[in-house]
């Protein structure tokens, strides 16, 4: 059995002028392009009132992968669809030959729905929402933070997170390309009963290792909602799971503030040349970390 461990852990720091040096910073997506790190993160004011945004989306480069400059201005804002007048957060990136490609969670006017959307451009300056992708099912709600996969085929997975029964879970749809129909298939990783992850779920960042099974970095809760950073592996083509870490792989230290969130929440990995894995996450739903994550065999 392989097991994933944290071997270091640092702050990840923003360079950031105006709203966003006073906003919580959560769901930090980062990906390597032209010799660069580029982060693309949820703003979310604080406090948060109630007519404000629950989230704006912003980004920014990096040379160490640790101290981002960020943007003056947001990257994706919300509306003015009713859609996601109320928020737009919790970003995904795809970089492509011809661009970006980014799943962002749209939150209705009145916040009581979030809906999968994407946006598509050259580049970050000139993102431009496209269409709905995602929105829940009867008796279920709050689509958001997906979780992209290319199996050996060619094909696509996409795993989400949705509510139902007051609590969350992960989906997961397929479909032929990435920007194409997804077909909802099912939820694919369950919870387990008297463990950390008893009651919530949600996808978090997939690497696929040379020879070696794709592993997910997920997040999981009990009913009070302490989240915690766990690891599942599942088969070559992302179907079924196939191995499952009894333990958090990474638990929040203690609150400096004992009214603070209690949420450590993974969002984007990156594999290293020498194996190691970069993960990074959110913590107390307010400032983000890095890890490095070792396997062994």
């Amino acid at each position: 059995m392989v097991a994933y461990v944290v071997e270091r852990v640092e702050d990840v720091c923003l360079t950031a002028g105006g709203p966003l040096q006073s906003m919580d910073w959560m769901s930090p997506y980062v990906w390597e392009k032209d010799g660069k790190l580029w982060l693309m993160m949820r703003g979310v004011p604080n406090p948060l009132g109630p007519d404000d945004p629950t989230g704006t989306i912003w980004c920014g480069c990096s040379d160490d992968g640790l101290n981002f400059l960020m943007d003056d201005r947001p990257a994706i804002v919300p509306g003015p669809d009713e859609i996601d007048a109320g928020g737009v957060e919790d970003p995904t990136v795809e970089a492509t030959r011809d661009g970006l490609i980014v799943y962002f969670t749209g939150v209705e006017d009145g916040r009581e729905q979030g809906s999968l959307l994407l946006a598509t451009g050259k580049d970050i300056h000139c993102l431009k929402k496209r269409e709905v992708i995602l929105k829940a099912a009867e008796g279920e709600g709050n689509i958001k933070e997906a979780t992209l996969f290319q199996a050996p085929d060619g094909s696509w997975r996409l795993f989400y997170e949705f509510a139902r029964d007051n609590a969350s879970r992960i989906g997961m749809a397929c479909a032929a390309e990435m920007a194409a129909e997804w077909k909802v298939i099912r939820e694919i990783v369950p919870v387990r009963e008297g463990s950390w992850d008893n009651w919530h779920l949600s996808p978090g960042p997939i690497v696929q290792r040379p020879d070696k099974l794709p592993v997910m970095f997920y997040n999981g809760a009990t009913v009070d909602a302490r989240w915690r950073i766990g690891w599942v592996t599942f088969d070559q083509d992302c179907m079924c799971v196939t191995d499952r870490g009894v333990e958090p792989m990474l638990v929040p230290p203690p609150a400096t503030d004992r009214a603070a969130t209690d949420i450590a929440f993974a969002a984007s990995a990156l594999l290293q040349k020498d194996g190691s894995i970069h993960l990074y996450y959110s913590l107390e739903d307010r400032m983000l970390s890095r890890a490095t994550v070792v396997a062994y065999d």
